[in-house]
């Protein structure tokens, strides 16, 4: 394994990060293929031998059920202090807005209910999951720059935002001496590259760490034309954001594995050694030994310029779907 500093920060993780969305109790939660604790153990604990050191997940993976599974695992396999752990919270819900609950409230509560799931006093890295459109930016930015004074977060990142809103928050926590967000997940894979536009350039320029979700676009990278899993079958929301573009995503995927097969390794070890060239540390939900073995394999594997054309040639532009759809949505409805 190998490891980089996160940004800004002086947090040393390896260049895979585990996702952990794939661990958590099926029936507290929006996902059916999610693996229970004592399988969530073993792979959490299979990514440790392999020396990852980074770990990721959120409150609303599986009901906090996912953040449980890992503090457990990891005080049982792991020094704190040899771990890179990051949570995430989701915007106020509608009913906290009516009630009054201020932004730097709920931030406060959210992220001591992570702490409890975790079974920890401190995450490393606390995530803001999407915008939130209906509370300001200066609110969150001052509650998170609370948790971090108070020590519950070392840094603070953010999740499903377009380069602007990350420009302006930054921009507003610098000037009012908070904070600042020292790395972005955004949606970021060989068949969707749309953040290419805007976020890689500005990440690279402010030295942002890029750690981006679906790096394996919900496994069409790493499987052969036919093969499925319980995830492909079920999971509706990597439906909606690869259905449209199947026939022109699979020319690329086509090429991912013609050049796995040439070279002797997995298709995940190619779509990942890509990633790799782009980004500080890609998260990789792993569900399967081979899953966190094949993330493991592609630190090492350098692909050639050539191999590198070859695969982005095919790619033409995608439209946003899902979270960064309603994010532009609620954007125009601003008064």
């Amino acid at each position: 394994m190998k490891y980089t500093k996160l940004g800004n920060s002086d947090l040393n993780v390896s260049r895979i990060c585990m996702g952990c969305m794939g661990f958590g109790d099926a029936a507290h939660g929006q996902h059916t293929w999610t693996l229970d604790e004592a399988h969530s153990r073993e792979i959490i604990k299979h990514g440790l031998d392999l020396g990852i050191n980074f770990f990721d997940t959120a409150i609303a993976y599986q009901s906090g059920t996912s953040e449980q599974y890992l503090g457990r695992a990891l005080k049982d396999f792991a020094r704190r202090d040899d771990v890179v752990v990051a949570t995430k919270f989701l915007p106020r819900t509608p009913e906290e807005i009516v009630a009054g609950v201020t932004g730097q409230q709920h931030i406060e509560t959210m992220l001591d209910k992570s702490l409890e799931n975790l079974g920890m006093d401190h995450v490393d890295l606390y995530i803001y999951h999407m915008w939130d459109h209906q509370t300001p930016i200066y609110d969150i930015l001052d509650g998170l720059n609370r948790m971090v004074k108070a020590g519950k977060a070392r840094y603070i990142g953010i999740s499903n935002c377009f380069a602007w809103q990350l420009a302006k928050a930054n921009a507003l926590a610098e000037k009012e001496g908070f904070a600042k967000f020292v790395s972005v997940q955004g949606h970021y894979n060989l068949i969707f590259r749309e953040e290419e536009r805007e976020m890689v350039p500005f990440c690279q320029e402010d030295n942002i760490a890029l750690t981006p979700y679906s790096a394996l676009a919900g496994g069409r990278l790493s499987k052969h034309r036919g093969e499925t899993s319980k995830r492909l079958s079920e999971d509706s929301y990597a439906q909606l954001k690869y259905g449209d573009t199947a026939a022109q995503d699979q020319v690329i995927i086509d090429r991912v594995a013609e050049i796995a097969e040439k070279r002797g390794v997995t298709m995940t070890e190619i779509s990942l050694a890509w990633l790799l060239t782009k980004v500080t540390s890609p998260v990789v939900g792993a569900t399967r030994f081979h899953h966190v073995e094949g993330a493991a394999n592609a630190v090492d594997l350098e692909l050639t310029a050539e191999e590198l054309a070859y695969l982005e040639e095919p790619y033409i532009p995608h439209k946003l779907v899902g979270v960064m759809a309603q994010n532009t949505a609620a954007s125009h409805q601003r008064p």
